[in-house]
């Protein structure tokens, strides 16, 4: 036991020294499984304690879930009976709605069946009534045509804006407040004259406005032709517009200014956009372009200056009824005072017819008094006469 066996770390191990080392060794390694397996035992039992209490509580859930089961049975067999009943009762409303509801549409249906033979009945009214415009329309379109050939001949395309402007002038003013046509102190004729009011002058207008000029100025494409018709507006313009200031505007015959008729809305747009040095040449020559609206504002102002002339017209009518009326009150004012005067003369003559009846009832009552042998019977005092009876006496 004593012989060495080991070296360890130069110090020698003996055989007796190995064995005890691997016998502390063996209990050491007893101790440790001991140890190993007392904490196995303990973690067995915690986990089949573990267990246990687990079983108790899925048992504790699994009763738990069947009471919840067999309350949710019950509510649910309740629920069924109830949606039974609601069942039946939506069942019979709904009969009686689908049975409303089936009157309901019948009778709708044929009101409707009604309103649409009505509506029909009207369609072929309209239809007949657009059958008629159509009609209308191509006339219309015939007219146009015809109007296009009007525009294309340069008297009725004159006589056109001549009438254009006859039929405003007839519209807005009396038959007196203008006249077509005049001839004036110079011989010329223009084509009309508006009577103003309080003037003895009238305000000339001339519709023989230059629209061939016009037609190939708006209708030309290259621009040296816009060019050249533009220029031969510009003198046609010119030219017309000095023609009417030499012709029609006459001193103490005529208006200071003069209008230019133009039968359309466009051109006059046209001419103030493109021609404003034309238009303000004949400003300056007191001509005055003008288009459809603006005549008929122009008619509306001597219309009102007419109104104004009636008015004042009418007031000195009143005014001098006024005056005759005024001189009837002053003579009943006389006749009146004449009246009164013979009330007064009539009051001082009953005075003393008053007066002359008190003298003879006193004279009345002494002979009353006056003693008889046979007293006569007192005969009854006589009324009063009137003025009129007493004259007559």
């Amino acid at each position: 036991m004593s012989d060495i066996l080991l070296v360890i770390g130069g110090r020698p191990v003996t055989a007796g020294e190995l064995v005890l080392g691997l016998l502390g060794f063996a209990v050491l390694l007893l101790v440790v499984v001991f140890v190993a397996l007392r904490r196995q035992a303990a973690a067995q039992a915690l986990e089949a304690e573990r267990s246990v209490i687990h079983a108790q509580e899925l048992e504790e859930r699994m009763g738990e879930m069947t009471r919840i089961q067999a309350e949710l049975t019950g509510r649910l067999q309740a629920m069924a009976e109830g949606l039974g009943s609601r069942q039946n009762d939506l069942a019979k409303q709904l009969g009686d709605r689908l049975d409303g509801m089936t009157t309901r549409i019948g009778q709708s249906l044929e009101g409707q069946s009604k309103t649409t033979m009505e509506n029909l009945g009207k369609l072929n009214e309209r239809l007949a009534v657009i059958d008629n415009a159509q009609r209308n329309i191509t006339d219309l379109a015939g007219q146009v045509v015809t109007l296009k050939d009007v525009l294309a001949n340069k008297q009725a395309r004159g006589a056109f804006g001549q009438g254009r402007m006859e039929a405003i002038l007839t519209d807005a003013l009396p038959r007196n407040g203008f006249q077509l046509q005049p001839t004036l102190s110079n011989g010329k004729r223009p084509d009309a004259v508006i009577r103003l009011a309080g003037d003895s002058r009238g305000l000339v207008v001339d519709a023989k406005f230059p629209l061939e000029a016009v037609t190939l100025w708006r209708e030309a494409k290259a621009e040296e032709v816009k060019r050249l018709a533009a220029q031969r507006l510009r003198q046609d313009l010119s030219v017309h517009i000095k023609d009417i200031a030499e012709k029609y505007l006459l001193a103490g015959e005529t208006q200071d200014v003069a209008l230019m008729f133009v039968p359309s809305e466009g051109i006059y747009a046209d001419l103030n956009e493109f021609f404003d040095d034309v238009m303000q040449k004949a400003f300056r020559a007191r001509v005055l372009v003008v288009s459809p609206s603006l005549l008929m504002l122009a008619v509306q102002v001597v219309q009102g200056l007419l109104k104004d002339e009636r008015m004042r017209e009418e007031a000195r009518v009143i005014q001098k009824e006024v005056s005759l009326l005024l001189d009837d009150v002053g003579r009943l004012t006389d006749r009146v005072l004449n009246l009164q005067r013979h009330f007064g003369q009539a009051q001082d003559d009953i005075g003393q017819i008053i007066t002359s009846s008190e003298k003879i009832t006193k004279r009345g009552a002494r002979i009353e008094a006056l003693e008889f042998d046979e007293p006569a019977a007192q005969p009854p005092l006589a009324k009063l006469p009137l003025k009129g009876s007493m004259a007559a006496e």
